[in-house]
C-alpha cells in the first residue's frame, strides 16, 4: 500500500521477497514528524524517485542500524572499501596491493580505474568481521597519497564461492 503525501501514517503490507520468493509480512507503525522534518522527507521521496515515505523511511533506517552494528559488534559483514589517489605517489599502488594479500581471507576483489590528471579509483570488495574491515580500511585510506577513502557495509553475506579443502 503506498501512501500520499499528506499522509500521517508509515504503512505498508507487504516486505521485501524471501530467497524462495514469498513476501515477508511486516509491521505497521505511526510515525510523527515536524512539519518541516516531513517537507523534507517528501521532498526527498520525490528527487530520489522512491515509491513511498515507507520506502524511504526503510532505506534510511536500514542504512542507520548497519551503521550501528558496524560501530558496536564484530559481525560479519560485505562491504567496499573505495579509494581516490594519485598513482604516481612513491610506491603506493604495491603497498596497497601488499596490504590486500594481507589480508587474502577479507579482500574478495579489486577494481582500478585510471582517470585523469594521474589519479585513480579503486573499489576493493571486502567481507569480513566489521572491527577487521575497518582496520583494512583504514590501513588503506591512510597511505601516503592516498587522496580520499571510505568504507561501506552493508548486513549481508556473499556465498562462498569455492570451498576450501585441504590437500590430503
Amino acid at each position: 500500500m503506498s501512501e500520499g503525501a499528506g499522509s500521517d501514517a508509515i504503512d505498508v503490507a507487504v516486505g521485501p521477497e524471501t530467497p524462495d520468493g514469498r513476501r515477508r509480512p511486516v509491521s505497521r507503525i505511526s510515525l510523527s514528524l515536524s512539519e518541516d522534518l516531513l517537507s523534507e522527507l517528501d521532498a526527498m521521496v520525490g528527487e530520489r524517485g522512491f515509491a513511498s515515505r515507507s520506502q524511504a523511511v526503510a532505506t534510511i533506517l536500514h542504512r542507520s542500524l548497519v551503521e550501528h552494528r558496524h560501530e558496536v559488534g564484530d559481525r560479519v559483514m560485505v562491504g567496499t572499501i573505495t579509494l581516490f589517489y594519485d598513482h604516481l605517489a612513491h610506491g603506493l599502488q604495491q603497498r596497497l596491493a601488499d596490504l590486500q594479500r594481507r589480508y587474502i581471507a577479507e579482500v574478495i576483489s579489486s577494481l582500478h580505474v585510471h582517470l585523469m590528471h594521474n589519479q585513480t579509483l579503486e573499489v576493493v570488495l571486502v567481507q569480513g568481521p566489521a572491527a577487521t574491515l575497518q582496520a583494512i580500511a583504514d590501513a588503506m585510506i591512510t597511505e601516503r597519497g592516498v587522496i580520499s577513502g571510505r568504507l561501506e557495509l552493508v548486513a549481508a553475506l556473499m556465498p562462498q564461492i569455492h570451498p576450501f579443502r585441504p590437500e590430503a
